[in-house]
């Protein structure tokens, strides 16, 4: 799947649920905060060690029923992909294009853009 599929996928979807019904660019606040929100989760997960790690596994591996692996790590990481895809999809915003310019930008870029950190 491409990042432009990934974005209409997740835009489709979020839709279909009624995630845009009487939305708004006046609301983009609160969608980045939903982001947010999934991050700060991420967070949360990694604090309590809840990871499920597929980097090792066959590649005929299945993956467990959700209810297996909600509230994990990769899954909270999952979630702020999809509302970001689903925004840009919001948005019409052709994100692999601005992805793939920004890090040919950053390959020119000093070690850490010239910061400390």
């Amino acid at each position: 799947m491409t990042i432009n599929e990934l974005v209409q996928s997740a835009y489709a979807n979020a839709k279909e649920k009624g995630f845009y019904d009487n939305w708004n660019n006046q609301n983009i606040g609160c969608l980045l905060m939903q982001i947010v929100s999934e991050l700060s989760e991420a967070m949360e997960a990694h604090r309590q060690g809840k990871y499920m790690s597929f980097v090792s596994l066959p590649p005929n591996f299945t993956l467990p029923k959700m209810d297996e692996i909600k509230d994990t790590f990769e899954v909270e990481i999952a979630d702020a992909f999809i509302r970001l895809a689903s925004l840009c999809g919001y948005l019409n915003i052709d994100i692999e294009k601005f992805i793939n310019a920004k890090m040919e930008y950053n390959k020119l870029r000093k070690p850490l853009h010239g910061k400390k950190y």
